[in-house]
């Protein structure tokens, strides 16, 4: 014998229509929000330049400046001369004013004079920062 179960007036009166209006107006909203937000990204727009501007701040990795026996200077494989050395350490400085760090790693066989170029490099670009390894065997 089956049950006969009466569900009520409630549940047969409950119009979808507002539901589906509203859905429809927020779809509209967050179309016109997107494409407002597009436009921004594509308008040519000649930045201005600020003196006192400072980059962002972000932990960096060391800077490594390794010295051969012949005395170059190697920085991310690169052989580099004293004023390309410079520009590195000052580009380096200028992007991270506070954390600037670099290690230098000198040959053994190398002359001390060159760690010394690079620590007066390091101190005219700013940074101060550095420490001095050694190569071992």
């Amino acid at each position: 014998m089956a049950v006969k179960l009466n569900k009520g007036s409630a549940l047969s009166s409950l119009s979808l229509t507002p539901l589906i209006d509203i859905v429809f107006l927020l779809l509209i909203f967050f179309l016109v929000a997107t494409r407002f937000a597009e436009e921004d990204r594509e308008m040519d727009v000649v930045l201005p330049d600020a003196s006192e501007a400072k980059p962002l701040t972000v932990k960096p990795r060391e800077l490594f400046v390794n010295i051969d026996e012949s005395g170059q200077f190697i920085v991310s494989g690169k052989v580099m001369d004293e004023p390309k050395l410079y520009e590195v350490l000052r580009r380096r400085a200028a992007n991270n004013p506070t954390q600037a760090s670099v290690i230098i790693r000198g040959d053994r066989r190398s002359a001390l004079k060159y760690a010394v170029k690079v620590m007066d490099l390091c101190n005219k670009a700013g940074i101060k920062d550095y420490s001095i390894n050694t190569k071992g065997n």
